[in-house]
């Protein structure tokens, strides 16, 4: 009987220590900084979206585009061919390959572009050697796709932009148009920039061009007559020994 009023005093004390339990108490004291979350409004990510909404944003996405072929993470634009003689149609064929060729011919490295290095060596060989902000001021004036160097399109956009009077004269650029290997002599005129409105009034481009792919398949043919009979005549000299 002692035991069974002993174990319900326990209960009763056991029951009574549960429902005055200080513990929670300071849980709940501890619970209100929980708000500190959003006592910081202060958050940078608001602010970082801004300039991406702005007006800016085509500039930013320049910027960003040059980071990325800097550091090799670009992928071309381009997608489709360049065809000079459609793109340029001011140009005669013949002026073209000669570009071409010139082009070409520094082109050291052999990957389709005239980088800084092979740009100076280019004017240097014209007499027109430039300062290294000179060459990088080149090459950023007709960079169309801020990879700080020079495909044959942009090459040949040096020569147009010589032809519209779109270059200073004391340029760089003006000074590798002037001083190219490329004879405008022989078209009867004195400077790129005659030569090029005197063609463009001369002649409509498809003429032009049309009268040039003509006179380049007569060549040809003539070439290849000229080989038959040399063959032939080879032959007819090796009967001859041989009988």
């Amino acid at each position: 009987m002692a035991s069974e009023e002993l174990a319900s005093k326990l209960q009763r004390r056991l029951r009574r220590a549960e429902g005055e339990d200080p513990e929670p108490a300071p849980h709940a004291a501890r619970a209100p900084p929980e708000p500190a979350p959003l006592a910081a409004p202060a958050t940078p990510e608001p602010r970082a979206r801004v300039p991406a909404a702005s007006a800016d944003a085509e500039l930013s996405a320049q910027l960003s585009r040059r980071l990325d072929i800097q550091e090799g993470a670009a992928r071309p634009r381009r997608c489709r061919v360049f065809n000079p003689y459609t793109e340029f149609p001011q140009f005669s064929r013949r002026l073209i390959k000669d570009l071409e060729s010139m082009f070409k011919r520094y082109d050291a490295g052999r990957d389709g572009y005239i980088d800084l290095m092979e740009l100076k060596l280019m004017m240097e060989k014209l007499g027109a050697p430039q300062t290294h902000l000179g060459l990088k001021g080149m090459i950023k004036e007709v960079d169309e796709d801020f990879d700080g160097k020079l495909s044959f399109r942009e090459f040949l956009l040096i020569f147009y932009k010589a032809a519209a009077g779109e270059l200073q004269e004391d340029s760089g650029l003006m000074a590798l148009a002037k001083l190219s290997e490329i004879d405008v002599a022989l078209e009867g005129v004195k400077g790129a920039k005659d030569f090029f409105e005197a063609k463009v009034q001369a002649l409509s481009s498809a003429s032009k061009f049309e009268a040039e792919l003509k006179a380049e398949q007569e060549e040809r043919t003539r070439e290849e007559e000229e080989r038959r009979l040399r063959r032939a005549a080879f032959r007819e000299l090796k009967a001859t020994f041989s009988t």
